[in-house]
């Protein structure tokens, strides 16, 4: 399809500064912020652009493509829009929105089981395309009901989530009273009217809820309840024990999310997955960790010839997803970068964030002399 966004934002950072100024403040800082003093997450995007490419300007060139084949699936871009919980609390309707331009544009779009639209939702707008991220439930009877409705959904990639065994501390979302619904105090509802735009997509689109896991809460839950629920739903933690039996009963392709170390990435082989995304949350869980691509290189050089390696948590632009490819990540994926465009541009925002991700990326590989995205880790200056 042809590309094609508003040249009045022609960069993430541009649509960042817009969503800041079109939706409440508890909304925007959910989205933007990370953990405890966010040092992981400025961590992430720092050293990823310390990162250096080596251009072959007088080798010969018969142009550069984007395609990228990953389990078998061709899609048009070497990057996806990653997992986010709460989509619809940041811009009402944002996960249909984004599956539907991810869908347009033949690239993976992840859903998220605590966001606000629902598996079968998300498999009817990308015709089963769309792949699923599981949060682990603490029973047994709930996680095989999930699996089997994203089965049925004909999710082709499951992707179980190893970096949250306890939740992140955010400060900002703390002082926000952040819950689904968001508690509406004072300084809350004062940001709301202060964002009549938000405000009117809400009224209209209804006020979100955990989709997928409706048919498992009971109804009418308070603040209170609801976080208990939550609690009570989900046990974070994963091990063998738990992985084994998700990976009997999962046909397709089994990705782990939220790798870090060379030993997890190991356990995920021997465990029989597919892929590994290496991956901090996005900077949202442990403050005292490492970059993404800091452990990347090292895993990518070392197992990829056993595992697709994937990476996100840090990237933003077209320039960065190079970065991590030519690091070693066959694939990448961003959160906070399409949600600042929905956020930013409204039904509009997610065709814009791919066109320009994919503009940017197109111009690195012409610049470098890059025909294919797997000749990436040949710019590599070491």
């Amino acid at each position: 399809m042809a590309l094609k966004f508003d040249t009045r934002y022609p960069s993430i950072d541009d649509l960042r500064t817009r969503a800041q100024k079109k939706i409440p403040k508890f909304a925007f800082e959910y989205l933007d912020g990370g953990c405890n003093e966010d040092v992981n997450l400025i961590r992430n995007t720092s050293e990823l652009r310390e990162v250096q490419l080596k251009p072959n300007y007088l080798r010969q060139h018969h142009g550069s493509s984007l395609k990228t084949k990953l389990f078998g699936i061709d899609y048009d871009a070497p990057f996806g829009i990653a997992p986010v919980g709460l989509q619809g609390l940041m811009w009402p309707n944002s996960p249909e929105i984004l599956a539907k331009a991810a869908f347009e544009h033949n690239i993976p779009f992840i859903l998220s089981t605590v966001t606000t639209t629902s598996i079968e939702r998300a498999s009817e707008l990308t015709e089963g395309k769309a792949w699923f991220q599981l949060y682990h439930p603490a029973e047994d009877r709930l996680r095989d009901d999930i699996i089997k409705r994203a089965e049925a959904a004909e999710c082709p990639v499951l992707v179980i989530l190893c970096d949250v065994p306890t939740f992140g501390f955010r400060p900002r979302d703390i002082r926000n009273g952040l819950a689904m619904p968001p508690k509406m105090t004072l300084n809350n509802i004062l940001q709301v009217l202060g964002k009549p735009h938000w405000a009117m997509q809400t009224l209209k689109y209804g006020q979100p809820n955990f989709e997928t896991l409706k048919p498992y809460m009971p109804k009418g839950l308070d603040l209170k309840q609801l976080g208990k629920f939550m609690d009570q739903t989900f046990s974070g933690r994963l091990n063998e024990e738990k992985i084994k039996p998700i990976r009997d009963m999962w046909k397709g392709k089994l990705v782990l999310k939220g790798v870090a170390s060379e030993y997890d990435t190991e356990e995920a082989i021997r465990l029989g997955l597919d892929g590994i995304i290496v991956s901090n949350h996005g900077g949202r869980q442990l403050d005292a960790g490492q970059s993404t691509i800091k452990p990347l290189s090292t895993i990518a050089e070392k197992y990829g010839d056993q595992i697709e390696v994937m990476m996100d948590s840090g990237v933003r632009s077209g320039p960065d997803v190079a970065r991590a490819m030519a690091s070693g990540a066959k694939f990448t994926f961003m959160g906070r970068s399409f949600m600042y465009g929905v956020s930013a541009l409204g039904k509009k925002g997610g065709n814009h964030t791919i066109s320009l991700l994919k503009t940017e990326l197109q111009q690195v590989m012409e610049q470098l002399c890059c025909e294919k995205t797997s000749d990436f880790p040949n710019h590599l200056i070491k």
